[in-house]
């Protein structure tokens, strides 16, 4: 029963995008099917958004997508992890410690100073892994720019 965690390919697709359609539904989102394809062709391109899948049994059960961007407070880049989601049917299983545990290790040997992420306030399943892992420091604060 261990965990593989793996850099997605292009013959991931059917599984990235149940997995993230899922990601995208448990934050009560919409995503275009646009937005799918564009997300899918930048982590296939030299665009700056990378991706990972776990497996278990050989089954792909989780994903994660990190960028990293330029800071005015380093001069390494920071690692920003934008999306973590796990098969709720192996959730506490590690999957998601492991995912968050990789990008950090790419993070590092890319040099980057920081590796970091948010969630949802009510996200209580989550929320119990990060505390465990990393240390709560900043609150975010957003406004919807639509157009």
């Amino acid at each position: 029963m261990s965990i593989k965690i793996r850099p997605i390919t292009p013959a991931d697709k059917p599984r990235w995008l149940e997995l993230f359609k899922e990601y995208i539904v448990f934050y009560k989102s919409n995503l275009s099917d646009q937005q799918y394809e564009l997300t899918w062709n930048r982590l296939h391109s030299p665009f700056n958004i990378n991706g990972l899948l776990a497996e278990k049994d050989h089954q792909v059960v989780g994903l994660t997508h990190y960028i990293f961007r330029p800071s005015t407070w380093e001069v390494e880049d920071f690692c920003y992890l934008e999306d973590l989601y796990v098969d709720p049917k192996v959730r506490g299983g590690g999957v998601g410690r492991a995912l968050i545990k990789a990008v950090e290790e790419i993070a590092i040997a890319k040099g980057s100073k920081r590796l970091y992420w948010s969630t949802a306030p009510d996200n209580e399943a989550a929320r119990k892994l990060y505390d465990k892992v990393a240390i709560c420091n900043r609150v975010q604060y957003r406004i919807a720019l639509n157009q």
